[in-house]
Parts: C-alpha cells; sequence; structure tokens
C-alpha cells in the first residue's frame, strides 16, 4: 500500500476540567452546593465571600500593633470571662465545664459592665425570658428550632440519670440507648452485641448478656413507650401493657388487642378480622375495637425526636403573582441560597506584581480556578432561572387553578424550547424546589406524561392523580370504589385511563385498596 497524506476535518467535544466542575455543579443540590463552596473557600485562598469586610491595610503597612476599639472591647471581655472561670474551677463542686455556656448567660451593657441574666435551660424554665436591649424577642426560624431539638438517645440518657444503677449497669444502658436506631427499635439483638462485644470469651458474653437482660427491661420501662423494641409486635405490645397498667380500657378488648400483636402482622395490615377472631379467642366485634386501639397506638416511638433539619426544603426558585388579574407571576432566583464570591482583589494585585518569582504558575492556576468557579456558579444559577421561566410558562394554569389544571410536559419540550440537551434539564430539576402560590415543589414535579382524551387531547397524569384523590375523598365509607368504578368515571370525563393504570396511580397516592377503605 502507498503511503500518502490527507486533510480531514471533524468535530468533537472535549470535557475540560471546566466543563466537567459546570456539570457538576449543575446538579448539585442547595445543601450540596453550599457544602462545595465552603470547601473552596477552604482550599483556595483567591476566593472569599463578598459578604466579608475587605482587608482594610495594604501590603507594607504596619498598623495592626494598634488595637481598634473592637479589639480593646474583646480583649476585655476575654479577661473578664477568664476571671469567671478561674473562680468557678476553683470552687468547691464545680469545674470549668459548668460555665461553658456563660456567653449565653453575660450581657454586654455598654457602660462598662456586665449582667448575669438567668437562662431558662440552666433554671428550669422558671427564670424570666431572656430580652434583648430593646425589649424585642429574638426571632428564630425553623433550623434554629431544629438545631434546639433533643435527640431520643439524649432524652432517654437523661432519664437513665435518675435511675440508681450500678456502674456495669449504667454502662450497659447506655450502651443499648446508643445502639437504637431512628424509630427506638434495637436492630441487633442482645446476644449479638454481647457476641460482638466479648469475642471468644464466652464467660464474658454471658456475663455481657445477663448484664444487657437486665439493661433492656430498664430500657423499655422509659419513656417514650415502647422504645427498646425488637419488632413492630413487641412495640405494640408495650404500650398495651401500659395501658393496661394505667386501667380504663375494656379488658376484654386489650386481651384481644395483646393476642393480635402476637399474630403474624399482615392479618392486622389486611385488617382480617375474620382469621384474627377465632386466633384471638373473641368475637369479631371485640376484634374490631381491639383493632382500633392498636390503629391508635405508635409504630415508631422515636418519631417525635427525628431530626426536623433534614426535612426542612430551601427554595431554590420563588414564584409570586403579579398584576390585579391573578394570572401573571413572576419568578426569580431565592437571594438566601446564592453564594455571594468574588476574587480577592489584594491577592490578585499581589500575584500580578510578582510574576516570574517561584511558584507564580501555580498561583496562576489556583486564582484561574476561582475565577472558573465563580463563573461556573452563575451559570448553574442562570439555567436554573431559564428553566424555571419555561417551566412557569407551560404550567400557568397549575399556578392559577391548581394541579387539576397541569398540562402534560416532558424534559424533552423544555430542552427544544431552551436550545438545551435533555440530559442538562434532568440535571436541573433534580434536587431543586420552586415556591410557589401553591406550595413549594421540586422541579421534576411539574413533569408529567399524558393520556388520551376523548377530544384527541391530552391530559396530565398529575391531574389524573389529582381526579382519583378527589373520587375517594367524596366516595360512601360503606361502599368504597373499586378500580373498574373510578376507570369508568374518569372515561365520563373523557379520560382513557385503564384499570391497572388507576390501580398505580393509587399505589402511587398510598390510597388502600377497596376492602381496606371499607374496614377503616
Amino acid at each position: 500500500m502507498k503511503p500518502g497524506l490527507s486533510l480531514r476535518v471533524s468535530q468533537h467535544l472535549a470535557l475540560t476540567p471546566q466543563l466537567q466542575q459546570s456539570i457538576r455543579l449543575l446538579q448539585l443540590s442547595t445543601l450540596e452546593l453550599g457544602q462545595e463552596v465552603d470547601q473552596m473557600l477552604d482550599e483556595n485562598p483567591f476566593l472569599e465571600r463578598e459578604s466579608e469586610e475587605a482587608p482594610r491595610e495594604e501590603f507594607g503597612l504596619d498598623h495592626a500593633d494598634t488595637p481598634t476599639p473592637s479589639e480593646e472591647l474583646v480583649s476585655e471581655y476575654a479577661s473578664f470571662s477568664g476571671a469567671i472561670t478561674s473562680d468557678a474551677s476553683s470552687a468547691d463542686g464545680q469545674n470549668e465545664s459548668d460555665f461553658s455556656g456563660s456567653e449565653a448567660a453575660l450581657d454586654w451593657s455598654g457602660d462598662g459592665t456586665y449582667d448575669m441574666a438567668p437562662d431558662d435551660s440552666e433554671w428550669g424554665g422558671d427564670a424570666p425570658p431572656r430580652q434583648q436591649p430593646d425589649g424585642e424577642a429574638v426571632a428564630r426560624d425553623a433550623l434554629d428550632l431544629a438545631h434546639e431539638h433533643g435527640s431520643l438517645a439524649e432524652f432517654l440518657h437523661r432519664q437513665a440519670l435518675c435511675l440508681r444503677l450500678s456502674e456495669p449497669d449504667r454502662a450497659a444502658l447506655g450502651f443499648l440507648i446508643e445502639s437504637l436506631n431512628d424509630d427506638g427499635y434495637l436492630e441487633d439483638s442482645i446476644e449479638e452485641l454481647a457476641a460482638g462485644l466479648a469475642g471468644d470469651d464466652a464467660e464474658e458474653a454471658d456475663e455481657l448478656l445477663h448484664r444487657f437482660t437486665v439493661a433492656r427491661s430498664l430500657l423499655q420501662s422509659l419513656e417514650p413507650t415502647g422504645v427498646g423494641a425488637c419488632n413492630l409486635g413487641e412495640c405494640l405490645r408495650l404500650q398495651l401493657l401500659a395501658l393496661q397498667q394505667e386501667g380504663g380500657q375494656d379488658p376484654a378488648v386489650l386481651a384481644a388487642a395483646l393476642a393480635a400483636c402476637r399474630q403474624p402482622l399482615d392479618l392486622l395490615a389486611r385488617r382480617d378480622v375474620r382469621r384474627l377472631a377465632p386466633l384471638c379467642g373473641a368475637s369479631e366485634e371485640v376484634v374490631r375495637a381491639a383493632m382500633a386501639l392498636i390503629a391508635r397506638l405508635e409504630p415508631r416511638p422515636g418519631r417525635r425526636f427525628a431530626n426536623v433539619e433534614r426535612n426542612a426544603v430551601v427554595p431554590d426558585v420563588l414564584v409570586r403573582r403579579v398584576g390585579t388579574t391573578g394570572t401573571q407571576f413572576s419568578v426569580q432566583l431565592n437571594p438566601d441560597v446564592m453564594p455571594r464570591l468574588r476574587v480577592h482583589d489584594i491577592y490578585a494585585g499581589a500575584l500580578r506584581g510578582h510574576k516570574g518569582s517561584d511558584g507564580h504558575q501555580a498561583l496562576q492556576q489556583r486564582l484561574q480556578e476561582a475565577r472558573w468557579f465563580i463563573k461556573n456558579i452563575q451559570q448553574r444559577f442562570d439555567t436554573i432561572l431559564r428553566v424555571s421561566r419555561a417551566i412557569v410558562e407551560r404550567q400557568k394554569n397549575f399556578f392559577v387553578h391548581g394541579e387539576l389544571a397541569m398540562r402534560p410536559l416532558v424534559l424533552r419540550d423544555i430542552a427544544d424550547e431552551l436550545g438545551l440537551h435533555e440530559s442538562t434539564i434532568s440535571r436541573v430539576t433534580t434536587a431543586k424546589y420552586m415556591a410557589t402560590p401553591q406550595g413549594t415543589f421540586e422541579l421534576k414535579y411539574f413533569f408529567g406524561s399524558g393520556l388520551g382524551t376523548d377530544t384527541g387531547g391530552n391530559a396530565s397524569s398529575t391531574a389524573v392523580r389529582a381526579l382519583i384523590r378527589q373520587f375517594v375523598a367524596a366516595e360512601n365509607p360503606a361502599k368504597p370504589l373499586s378500580d373498574n368504578q373510578i376507570a369508568d368515571m374518569l372515561k365520563e370525563q373523557g379520560i382513557e385511563c385503564a384499570r391497572r393504570t388507576v390501580a398505580k396511580y393509587r399505589e402511587g397516592l398510598k390510597i388502600p385498596t377497596t376492602t381496606l377503605r371499607k374496614a377503616l
């Protein structure tokens, strides 16, 4: 074969580091973006927040030796608080940790003195509430309240302090408390816990098993009732036994409820009264009353101690009504979630003045990374805003009339309108939220497939789900609607929906079957 030269023109896309960072930032949620920004601020010295004060001195000036009035105040405060700490550490029965929260109890009055004010948490709530100098109460948002919300383990440890126990028993009880899951259950048996601590020592395993058996009895006597159970049946039985000790309940109903909790729980879930009645040795009427009693119990004792901060949703986009007609909406980004970053001017200027020095190239690369990061974050929010405005324009009827007016919408529709790829729209709508007059929704909520109608159009699956929910809410409890009947009712509305589709939507809405709805 004779060798030769040829010229060929082609196009290809190279994933540069800047493009990779842009794609990664686009799919991050608000919380993940905040963590990414904090990490970048720690690693890159050329990046800073705009809210922070810029350095007041230029390089070479020596004015840092003269303390400013604020520095004098901090110094005086530190010496005063150090005196309190030293006095406290020398007192009998007191230590430094007792005054670790003294910052909240010290009040600077502005005249050179400090006022010690009683703290509600330290004095059992009998002290008057703290007031600001101007008399206005401190406003706290939901996240502050979430931080103050105690955990289940802390609540149980405080109760354990009131028990007179030996050191081994107290240690065993504390170990079981720390082994509970978020719902208040012991997922591992005490045999497994003892074997895991003792290893191959059989004698120590027997001793630990005895300690854990006693500790589990003590744990199950604490509040909330049902904590420390190994499964749902035991949790329900503990709560029923507590009701039995309190009195006021029908003994026959309590006995039937205890017997029902010892049976397979799927019988209770299906409300199979006919099979439960002979197993519990009671009449069907008593079993129904027992099932009603069980339904009032708490299946998750640790529910009220759950960390509510992880459930707090901060919207990325805000949609508000404008004008008098109520059909116009403004779409804007939430300023609270937008990080305000900038390149440090002094460091960048110093780098420009020292070209050719050692390490200049590495520092120049860090400066370029900071500029790329700011640009990519700006591009991320611009893309979110463009997609949100396109969604609001397509789903305007939803914002006016609610979910029954939702239109079918797929990712390709928005991608074609904005000239973006479907994968980009998917990244933008994942874990991003929009606050609207109808509530706060994830951006993916506004996308849904369409069902055919008699007129040749399409009905959104979200609107069909809303119709199913309305039909079930208005049904006769004695004669609940079947999936076939719901499908016929949708057909009367001009929507072609098969029974299997109705069943899928009903299960997605967590609506029980006809039999369970009738029993409820």
